[in-house]
């Protein structure tokens, strides 16, 4: 795979962890341990992208 391709990966799971959060934010008595779990993945891949983008 090449890093371009792996970028947008990654890219494309960060915006679908964006929505997951969103939706959960939405539901009524969604457990804030859920919501910061899913959020803690969402920067994890955001600083993984900004890496690899650097390393360009």
């Amino acid at each position: 795979m090449s890093l371009s391709s792996h970028l947008e990966e990654l890219k494309k799971k960060h915006h679908e962890l964006s929505e997951q959060v969103e939706e959960v934010q939405r539901t009524p008595g969604s457990s804030d341990a859920e919501i910061a779990d899913l959020k803690k993945q969402k920067l994890r891949l955001k600083e993984e992208i900004a890496r690899l983008e650097t390393a360009e």
